[in-house]
């Protein structure tokens, strides 16, 4: 990787080229009213952007609300969308002021205020919801909103800040249709995005229509788009065959996407790589079997990560020994150098140390539908009973019930897929080890927040390589939690849909807009 900018790999791999003349990788003008129909097995948390904090959610909100910021395709800083402008004030990273833009209405005609916005920040933070993005905004102490000018006054110093307001979290709410105390229900949406929802049915689908009033950073033809949510990849793929839909991505089964056929004319597949990766999360509570740190260790010693990503994925994903995927500043191969070799007997030598009797017997969940968790699970159970060592109680939850499952600490241990909220290192730091992070495993370490809090303070990313790489090594002698995998990032069309190769690119932004008809 360079380690002289931060960058997210994003090199596409053609694998099918079908049209006359050539593959036409843009989409056209013609038939823009037509509805492309888009099927996942990402699921939506909820429709208020103070109560969801997962990738399904955050991919309806980057169509149907604004945020001050965004990202461009392949881009690592963020660009103005609801803001005309946006910028540190002073000095100390400590101040952050935009300028709203004039003329930015929500559906109801009423225009946008930067009191919108300063509203939407506060009630983030005051709804502080279990599966909400409030630990986003951890370094935010106070907003304040003059006409359309709007001022966030950090309580430390914060270079990733605007990579938080260009996220889901920032998603900017109209003030006279969401309580500032209690999330929203219902189906309805007032957002100012590309998109308006004009129809959504829980686990079955979102329709969505162009926004002619939208002003902002999106450009393209914005064709009417039906998102269509699937319970497994294995629907998915039936969905696919049966060319119920034209778009499928997050995600088809590893055997369907090894067998793509680079000739097949029927379809065009992009292939990128991806910061997406999945991590098996332990629950380091006093009250959890995996309090002990010797007892994660030698479970760190019992995993395969090249036979998980061979028998389950099909070679689909990476082995990863890191935090922080490849591609982003900061990686390294610290569980490699810790653990880099499967040994039953230095597991052994570690249970015995912590004097506790084997098998040791931990809970493992997984949230049902998502990817291939079930058979994920079966091969960890495999691994890590094979020498005697531990006995797992596999689970696996509808997703809703997942989060909030392991949101209370009910599960001691939790493999999880995580999507960079933005690109930059910091997104893997505190929301998924930092004291009080999003994944809840329980773990808080004073070297590890220092390294987080002082990772801020540079506005030249490439200068947070050396507090990551400490920090990578602290986590993986304190193990709470086993990265796995990498992910790499597919979408297929049919052959009259273009711009699938834009629709995800490892920024957090899916972008439905870059579809269309030729």
């Amino acid at each position: 990787m360079r380690s002289v900018r931060m960058r997210i790999l994003v090199t596409l791999l053609v694998l099918a080229v079908v049209g006359v003349g050539g593959w036409q990788l843009l989409p056209s003008q013609g038939d823009k009213n037509k509805t492309i129909k888009v099927g996942t097995t990402d699921a939506v948390t909820s429709l208020d952007p103070a109560g969801a904090y997962d990738a399904g959610s955050w991919a309806l909100f980057s169509n149907v609300f604004q945020s001050l910021l965004t990202f461009a395709p392949d881009g690592a800083t963020p660009v103005p969308d609801a803001a005309r402008s946006c910028g540190f004030v002073g000095g100390g990273l400590r101040t952050y002021r935009c300028e709203v833009r004039d003329g930015l209405k929500f559906p109801s005609g009423r225009a946008m205020t930067a009191e919108d916005v300063k509203y939407s920040f506060d009630r983030v933070k005051k709804i502080n919801s279990d599966v909400g993005p409030a630990s986003l905004f951890s370094t935010l102490g106070s907003v304040d909103a003059s006409g359309q000018e709007v001022t966030f006054h950090l309580s430390t110093p914060d270079a990733t800040f605007p990579f938080k307001v260009a996220t889901g979290a920032g998603s900017i709410v109209d003030h006279t249709h969401y309580a500032l105390d209690a999330l929203r229900g219902g189906t309805q949406v007032d957002g100012t995005g590309p998109y308006q929802l004009t129809g959504y049915t829980k686990d079955k689908s979102a329709q969505l229509t162009p926004n002619g009033s939208y002003q902002g950073a999106v450009t393209g033809a914005r064709s009417p788009v039906e998102l269509r949510y699937y319970s497994d990849g294995k629907a998915l793929d039936a969905a696919w065959k049966d060319k119920q839909v034209e778009v499928a991505t997050r995600t088809l089964t590893p055997d369907v996407l090894a067998r793509l056929n680079p000739s097949d004319p029927s379809q065009r597949v992009s292939e990128s790589d991806s910061s997406e990766t999945r991590n098996l999360y332990l629950n380091t509570r006093a009250s959890s079997p995996l309090h002990d740190v010797r007892v994660r260790r030698a479970i760190a010693w019992l995993i395969n990560r090249e036979q998980l990503a061979t028998s389950v994925y099909d070679d689909t994903v990476d082995a990863l020994y890191s935090l922080i995927p490849a591609g982003i500043t900061g990686h390294t191969t610290s569980f490699f150098d810790a653990y880099p070799a499967q040994s039953v007997k230095k597991a052994r030598e570690l249970l015995t140390e912590a004097g506790v009797s084997v098998p040791v017997r931990f809970t493992y969940g997984y949230g049902k539908g998502r990817g291939s968790g079930e058979q994920e699970a079966a091969e960890l159970k495999r691994q890590l009973e094979a020498g005697g060592l531990f006995k797992v109680d596999v689970k696996g939850y509808e997703w809703t019930d997942f989060q909030k499952r392991w949101a209370a600490g009910k599960l001691d241990a939790y493999a999880v897929g995580w999507v960079a909220d933005y690109p930059d290192p910091d997104t893997f730091g505190a929301p998924l080890v930092g004291t009080g992070s999003t994944m809840n495993t329980g773990y808080s370490s004073r070297a590890v927040d220092r390294l987080i809090t002082d990772s801020r303070q540079f506005a030249d990313r490439s200068r947070v390589f050396a507090d990551f790489r400490t920090l990578q090594a602290d986590v993986a002698q304190d193990v709470p939690l086993i990265p796995l995998w990498q992910q790499k990032e597919y979408v297929v069309t049919s052959e009259d849909v273009g711009g699938g190769q834009y629709l995800s690119d490892g920024t957090g932004v899916f972008r439905l807009w870059k579809l269309g008809w030729i």
